[in-house]
């Protein structure tokens, strides 16, 4: 049976040095449950040494995360849960959680990298395709990609049929953050305006639809508050902070919404 994931990378954090890895799954032809993203593989940045509930709590997800501040305020006193007042969407108490959990077990294979490319271990003697040719790649599901080499995501992507990324590292020193390969996250509307003065687009949370920035923001329209009218795998709008089209704004929501709406109303904060 085919499997669902593989190894693509493993090494040290450019944030800070820390183990890390680098998941893809989706790789069995089962897809993703995403509604919003639709089909795409999915790939995850985790520490390999810490499961990422505990790594967010004591703030060891800076290797993996930066200083995003939807990360919360990390509380090493505690003895479970979460950061105090994460933001952040993803829930990594499901699907990062349960691939730290596979991963451990050493459900994933390692990929390998043959002609700049990377194949599954039985396939790249073979001639089969590369992974993620042909298909949708979200890079970061959970995790900024710019604490991983960018080779990375450079051998991943180039026979994709697209992908969506996004950084919150721009500024970050050691990180790689690929304007290329990544949109550019912005926390509020001071960044974002400073990002576009360098030529970048960017990705923006913000409390309401009346906080778009008309003529260069866009509501998602893979979110109700942009109609449902896509999801990720057609819409194509977030391939990179200098491909073409406006920026993407997308109103707060999940369990992070009353935190990230805070940040998202801050003003006067320059990226």
């Amino acid at each position: 049976m085919k499997p669902n994931g593989y190894i693509l990378f493993e090494g040290a954090s450019l944030l800070d040095g820390a183990p890390i890895a680098v998941i893809i799954t989706g790789t069995s032809g089962r897809g993703s449950s995403n509604t919003k993203t639709g089909a795409m593989l999915q790939t995850w940045i985790i520490r390999t040494d810490l499961d990422p509930i505990t790594a967010n709590r004591t703030g060891a997800d800076y290797s993996i995360c930066g200083a995003c501040p939807l990360r919360g305020t990390a509380n090493p006193a505690k003895q479970s849960g979460l950061a105090e007042g994460r933001g952040c969407y993803v829930q990594i108490g499901q699907a990062p959680a349960a691939v730290y959990k596979a991963y451990k077990a050493g459900k994933y294979p390692r990929a390998i990298v043959y002609g700049g490319l990377f194949f599954p271990p039985t396939v790249a003697r073979t001639g089969g395709d590369c992974i993620g040719k042909g298909q949708r790649v979200r890079i970061g599901s959970y995790g900024d990609p710019a604490a991983v080499p960018g080779d990375v995501w450079e051998r991943l992507v180039k026979f994709s049929a697209g992908w969506t990324g996004y950084t919150h590292q721009l500024n970050t020193e050691g990180a790689q953050a690929l304007p290329e390969f990544m949109m550019i996250s912005a926390d509020t509307e001071g960044q974002a305006r400073a990002s576009w003065r360098k030529g970048y687009r960017t990705f923006r949370i913000v409390p309401d639809t009346e906080a778009v920035v008309k003529g260069s923001e866009v509501i998602c329209p893979a979110t109700p508050e942009g109609g449902s009218k896509a999801t990720c795998v057609t819409c194509g709008l977030c391939r990179g902070a200098v491909a073409g089209g406006k920026s993407v704004a997308v109103v707060a929501h999940g369990a992070g919404k009353k935190h990230a709406s805070q940040l998202a109303t801050l003003t006067g904060r320059v990226a």
